[in-house]
């Protein structure tokens, strides 16, 4: 509906008038609804749903010195990876009325660097996955803006972790109950903090296992690097591979096939995401599945709990989402066992 008689959209006015009250009265019990009287407050918002009315945007950032808009900040935007997780911030900021402003980093702290102090003035907060900064930059960063991480652990900034440590561990045991004791471990880039957790994870199980892994890399986490990947692991010796991505992963499937080295029966790969097209590349990929697109909607949670403090539910600093080992067929019993 649009206000009576009329042809333009609903405003504040249209309502108060509706209701008996006054246009700041209005303003208050939409935006700050635990001002208002619970009463006048249901009458408003009953007003409010019956003209279809829709905030001004601009308006409203200019009364609130809100935007309405949060930054979502992700290193490749073309890595399936972060299709599901943006869809959950996606969904999620939605629900909550905000736009998302999605931007690609393109893996680079600097181009990162830029783009959050950009999004000072434009968004209300920001959500960051896989931050390529310092802990320093990020402190400082988050100081400026209410800002969530994803996938980067820094004492001091809100984080959603995503356990694949764990699930590495998971790997290296599928792995050792296939017979395989050579083990190698495909790094992500240096500048990844899950990369390193990842193989800090890796190196205490083998050694509580009694098995030899090794770090090959550091790799870009694109499927291009599988090439180099894939002949670094074969001049090593070993006959299993842990990868940092499914990307690299069926960069090395494709490679191996290249050279005719047959996966599984030569070399078994395990990749990490579970990305879609892990399932039906050649052959299907053993890889660690998170809940990713969950993971995004509880970063949005926790960035809305900084940003509307007053709606309850308190501030979250931490929050640790599963993984798991999903087999498939690109890992099998080692050969010569």
């Amino acid at each position: 509906m649009q206000a009576a008689g009329t042809d333009r959209p609903a405003t504040i006015h249209d309502i108060a008038a509706m209701c008996g009250v006054a246009a700041s009265t209005v303003s208050r019990a939409l935006s700050t609804p635990e001002r208002v009287n619970i009463r006048t407050r249901a009458r408003i918002e009953a007003a409010a749903a019956e003209l279809n009315y829709t905030p001004n945007s601009q308006a409203k950032a200019l009364s609130s010195g809100r935007t309405g808009a949060v930054g979502v900040l992700v290193p490749d935007i073309t890595n399936p990876f972060y299709f599901d997780l943006i869809r959950g911030t996606q969904l999620q900021l939605k629900a909550a009325g905000y736009t998302q402003l999605l931007v690609d980093t393109e893996e680079s702290d600097e181009v990162e660097a830029s783009t959050l102090e950009q999004l000072r003035k434009s968004a209300d907060g920001i959500i960051v996955a896989a931050s390529r900064l310092s802990d320093e930059s990020l402190l400082a960063a988050a100081a400026r803006i209410p800002m969530v991480t994803i996938n980067r652990d820094v004492a001091g900034v809100p984080a959603v972790i995503i356990d694949t440590p764990s699930a590495t561990s998971q790997a290296l045991d599928h792995l050792i109950s296939l017979g395989h004791s050579r083990v190698a471990y495909i790094a992500g880039p240096l500048t990844s903090q899950s990369s390193e957790r990842r193989w800090a994870a890796l190196t205490e199980a083998a050694q509580d296992r009694g098995v030899e892994v090794r770090s090959l890399g550091p790799f870009a986490p694109k499927t291009q690097s599988g090439a180099a990947a894939a002949d670094a692991a074969v001049h090593s010796g070993v006959t299993a591979c842990i990868a940092f991505n499914d990307l690299i992963a069926i960069g090395m499937l494709q490679r191996l096939r290249e050279r005719g080295i047959r996966v599984p029966e030569e070399m078994s790969i395990v990749g990490c995401d579970d990305i879609f097209g892990a399932d039906f590349c050649n052959p299907p990929l053993t890889t660690m599945a998170s809940p990713i697109e969950q993971a995004g909607r509880v970063a949005v949670s926790m960035l809305l709990a900084q940003l509307n403090p007053l709606a309850g539910g308190g501030i979250r600093n931490r929050s640790v989402m599963p993984t798991h080992l999903t087999v498939r067929s690109s890992t099998a019993s080692a050969r010569n066992s």
